[in-house]
């Protein structure tokens, strides 16, 4: 069981007919940007995206990408895709699970984890930027 995490958002998408194969199932890349979507709904929440990110000075490249999948989401059909905080302190860590919208069937399950790097030197930061951690922080008080 992956944990629960922190905090988290909850995102609604309905699978589009361009992310459907031929097969009549989303392609198994397209999960990975109905990540991408959960996780900026996630950061918004926290108030430091991308944008934020940027001007403080920090990149926060995904350094791994793990997915399962459990069962195929077809055109139409409306997910709820969960993104849960569970690491920020030395590295952003989300655990994610998309399942069914009416029915709450589990359709995948994942987890990316990012690092900051620092945009002027490239260097990557051995723990989250204190301006990062002041957010987080902020949204669990």
């Amino acid at each position: 069981m992956r944990s629960k995490g922190f905090l988290h958002t909850d995102t609604e998408i309905v699978v589009p007919f361009f992310d459907v194969d031929s097969m009549h199932v989303v392609w198994h890349g397209h999960y990975v940007k109905y990540l991408e979507v959960a996780r900026c709904a996630l950061l918004d929440k926290i108030g430091h995206n991308y944008t934020a990110m940027s001007e403080s000075g920090y990149a926060w490249p995904v350094i791994d990408l793990q997915l399962r999948y459990v069962r195929g989401a077809v055109f139409g059909q409306k997910l709820n895709v969960r993104a849960n905080l569970v690491e920020w302190e030395n590295r952003l860590k989300i655990n994610y699970l998309i399942s069914d919208l009416q029915t709450g069937e589990r359709l995948t399950r994942a987890m990316s984890v990012q690092v900051a790097v620092d945009l002027a030197s490239r260097e990557m930061q051995l723990a989250s930027p204190t301006v990062f951690t002041d957010a987080v922080e902020r949204v669990l008080a």
